[in-house]
């Protein structure tokens, strides 16, 4: 005889996070992402992925770090669409207009700070150039073909920020790509409301999305090589996606679904396992399977279709186990959810902007010339610039910027006629937490 799925309210009750719950342990794969692209910077920019040995490929796979930061906006801000489609106890509205408006205060303040900084010190000969500062400010400079800057990633000190004008450009056309989804999940449900049935629709429907960066990949080759179309959004397609496909597992997981549950625990139980693959993983990615070493060589159309595929894979067993741990799991949150991780996970949006600035005034000061320097060395003093620099980011803009827009919308719903629609108030924990 076969036991009755749980209801919603007793999933949650065994200690597992709601869909919209914070989940500190997340802050610290953030954080180890964060590092992880300054890896790959501080290795560029001292020659060590010039080389050709084993440290070359191993300081370039810090790449994968994007992989992983686009995982986590995949399964955080996904999260409540998913929520919605699956979840058959409540009604979940998700307000489209306050997910945009907390994603503008969370990515933008910060980001204006940096543009300042950056065009005073290194740009000041185009301050008076209103078409670069509105493609600057607005995160559109990417879409240039023809660039006064001479590369596809930036200007001098934003040379990092391609991939937020990649999760930009993913944030807006997010709830389109949500009610395409639930659309499809909800399609012709003869038998009444199904959320087993929306689930693996959800999941076919997020696989088929996936599949797009392959297919656009190929026109990154084909009939010429077009390296400026390496950095816009279809290429990425998949790796947000292993974030959304997450984030239907989590959300059946603790809505009623009893294999989603166990799937959820033989995976979070099987935490060294699941890194252990990643790591080997990261090995085989951090190889000419991917591409050169350098970054600069151009590539093949094999290795960038191999490039999205194992990078994407890292992306699952490495944050696979954590998205699916219960809440307390202790291996897992002691790991990365204890109180340097969480942290560092707070102020990592800081450390991703300023690394490159850091860097560049740190070569600058010391006078060595690009790809030179060893990167024993300069990796501990620009990681503790960095992260002094993002921390005050934190503190003194992203924070107080965030506190205030809560204190006005509190304010607003207290004064909101009845009927007004009001947004959950699940959403802005687990919203801030992606970047």
């Amino acid at each position: 005889m076969t036991a009755p799925a749980p209801s919603a309210t007793a999933v949650r009750a065994t200690g597992r996070p709601g869909p919209d719950g914070h989940d500190d342990a997340l802050d610290g794969v953030r954080a180890v992402a964060a590092f992880g692209v300054l890896v790959l910077h501080i290795g560029s920019d001292t020659g060590g992925t010039l080389k050709h040995d084993a440290q070359a490929w191993l300081l370039s796979g810090g790449a994968i770090a994007v992989t992983v930061f686009f995982t986590l906006s995949g399964l955080l801000l996904y999260r409540p669409w998913a929520v919605r489609s699956l979840d058959m106890s409540a009604d979940h509205e998700v307000s489209v207009a306050g997910y945009y408006r907390r994603r503008a205060l969370r990515i933008l303040p910060a980001y204006w700070v940096l543009v300042l900084y950056v065009m005073v010190v290194y740009l000041s000969a185009h301050l008076g150039d209103v078409w670069t500062w509105l493609r600057l400010l607005t995160l559109t400079f990417t879409y240039d073909p023809h660039p006064w800057w001479g590369n596809g990633l930036g200007p001098e000190g934003l040379w990092q920020i391609w991939s937020l004008t990649v999760e930009v450009a993913w944030y807006v056309l997010l709830p389109v790509t949500a009610a395409v989804l639930g659309w499809y999940a909800r399609l012709r449900e003869r038998g009444g409301p199904d959320a087993g049935r929306r689930a693996r629709r959800l999941l076919w429907g997020i696989a088929a999305y996936a599949a797009l960066s392959l297919v656009y990949s190929i026109f990154m080759f084909h009939p010429a090589y077009r390296p400026l179309l390496g950095v816009w959004l279809p290429r990425y397609f998949a790796w947000f996606a292993i974030g959304m496909a997450l984030a239907v597992v989590s959300v059946r997981a603790r809505t009623g679904s009893v294999r989603a549950a166990r799937f959820a625990r033989t995976v979070a139980r099987s935490w060294g396992t699941c890194w252990l693959i990643a790591a080997v993983l990261y090995g085989i990615a951090a190889s000419p399977f991917t591409g050169p070493a350098d970054l600069t060589a151009i590539d093949t159309v094999w290795t960038s279709e191999f490039r999205v595929l194992l990078y994407g894979l890292v992306a699952v067993f490495a944050v696979g186990p954590v998205a699916l741990a219960p809440a307390g799991e202790p291996i897992v949150h002691a790991v990365l959810g204890n109180r340097v991780m969480r942290f560092l996970g707070r102020v990592s949006y800081g450390v991703f902007l300023w690394q490159v600035p850091v860097l560049i005034g740190w070569s600058e000061l010391v006078g060595h010339t690009p790809f030179t320097g060893h990167f024993l060395t300069e990796f501990p003093v620009v990681a503790l610039l960095t992260l002094g620099i993002a921390t005050i980011s934190f503190y003194y803009v992203e924070r107080p910027v965030l506190r205030l827009a809560s204190r006005r919308w509190r304010a607003g719903r207290l004064t909101a006629p009845a009927g007004g629609t009001a947004e959950p108030d699940g959403q802005a924990g687990e919203d801030d937490q992606a970047q």
